[in-house]
C-alpha cells in the first residue's frame, strides 16, 4: 500500500475529524480510508486515533507524529512538482470562492487557466463563509473585503465596484431617489449578519453614509439579487453580478453619480512555504485576469 497516500490520508482525516469527510475530499471510499488509516498505524507501531461513534480525534502518539507526516507529505508533493517542472504545473488545486463570484466571474477565468494548463485538476468549494484554509485543506481562497484575515497571506487581484439598483416595477410605486438619504424611506436588501445597515457613498470627495431599513436580508450576493428582480426593493450588488440585468434592462441603476465603497478582491492562501507551482500559476493567471477591471464594466 502506498505510504504517501496513506499519510495524506492519515493528514485529511486529522484535519476533518471524519473518515466520512476525508473520504469525500479524495474521492475514495471509506473503507479505503480505513485501510490506509491501519496501514499507517501498523508502519508507526501506533495507534494514531481515536475513533468513536461520534467523532475522531488524534491519540497522544498521532499529535506528536502529525506534525512530522505533514511536514513528510509536503517535501514529497514538493519533489514531486520539481521533477516534473516549474514551467508545466499539475495536481489538483482547491479553491474557495463565493457563490455569486464562482458564478459569475470565476469559472471564466479558470476555464482559460486549465485550457493553459492541462495537467492541472481544480475543485471549487463554493461557500459564503470564512473558510477555515489549514482545517479544510483550501489552497487557494479568492475573498472580496476590506481587510482580509491578517493570519493569511494574500495577493490582491482586483478591485469590486458596486452598484445601487432596483427593478422599475418596484420604482414605480416608491418614493423617488434624487440623493442618498431619499434611501432611508426604502425598503433595501441587506447582507446577513449586520445588525445596522450601513452604505457608504461618496461623490467629488463628498462621503455619505447612509443607515438603511433591510427588511430581507440574506448571506448571500445572487439572492439578494433575484429579491430586487422581484421587486422587492433596492439592492446593493457588486457590479460583477448586476451588469447582466442592468444592460437588459431587468434593473435600474440608482444614484449613478454616487459611488459604493469599493473593496478589494483577494487570492488567500495559508503560507508562503511549500505553495506548490500549480497554485502559484493559478494565483499570477487570476491577478492577470481581473487586473483591468473590464470584467465589471457597466456601460448603459
Amino acid at each position: 500500500m502506498d505510504r504517501l497516500t496513506a499519510a495524506r490520508v492519515f493528514v485529511d482525516v486529522a484535519a476533518t475529524q471524519s473518515f466520512t469527510a476525508t473520504a469525500e475530499r479524495l474521492e475514495m471510499s471509506r473503507p479505503m480510508v480505513t485501510r490506509y488509516i491501519d496501514a499507517m498505524e501498523s508502519w508507526l507501531a501506533a495507534r494514531l486515533l481515536n475513533r468513536t461513534t461520534r467523532r475522531v480525534s488524534l491519540t497522544s502518539a498521532g499529535e506528536q507524529c502529525l506534525p512530522q507526516v505533514q511536514a513528510w507529505v509536503e517535501q514529497a508533493e514538493g519533489l514531486q512538482f520539481q521533477l516534473m517542472g516549474r514551467d508545466e504545473p499539475a495536481g489538483k488545486i482547491r479553491v474557495a470562492a463565493s457563490m455569486s463570484f464562482g458564478f459569475a466571474q470565476l469559472i471564466p477565468a479558470v476555464k482559460a487557466f486549465m485550457a493553459r494548463h492541462p495537467r492541472v485538476d481544480i475543485d471549487i468549494e463554493v461557500q459564503d463563509r470564512a473558510a477555515d484554509l489549514v482545517a479544510e485543506r483550501i489552497d487557494l481562497a479568492i475573498r472580496i473585503a476590506a481587510d482580509p484575515d491578517p493570519s493569511l497571506i494574500g495577493k490582491p487581484i482586483g478591485r469590486c465596484e458596486s452598484v445601487l439598483v432596483a427593478s422599475q416595477r418596484y420604482l414605480d410605486g416608491a418614493p423617488e431617489i434624487t440623493r442618498p438619504a431619499d434611501l432611508t424611506r426604502h425598503r433595501c436588501l441587506g447582507y446577513k449578519n449586520f445588525e445596522r445597515h450601513i452604505w457608504h457613498l461618496s461623490r467629488d470627495g463628498r462621503h455619505e453614509s447612509v443607515e438603511v431599513t433591510c427588511r430581507l436580508t440574506a448571506n448571500e450576493a445572487t439572492t439578494l439579487l433575484s429579491a430586487a428582480l422581484q421587486d422587492m426593493g433596492v439592492g446593493l450588488q457588486p457590479t460583477y453580478l448586476a451588469q447582466g440585468a442592468l444592460a437588459r434592462g431587468e434593473l435600474v441603476r440608482l444614484l449613478p453619480e454616487w459611488r459604493p465603497k469599493v473593496m478589494d478582491i483577494y487570492a488567500l492562501y495559508p503560507s508562503r512555504k511549500h505553495l506548490s507551482p500549480a497554485v502559484r500559476a493559478l494565483i499570477d493567471h487570476l491577478a492577470d485576469w481581473f487586473a483591468d477591471g473590464t470584467w465589471q464594466d457597466i456601460r448603459l
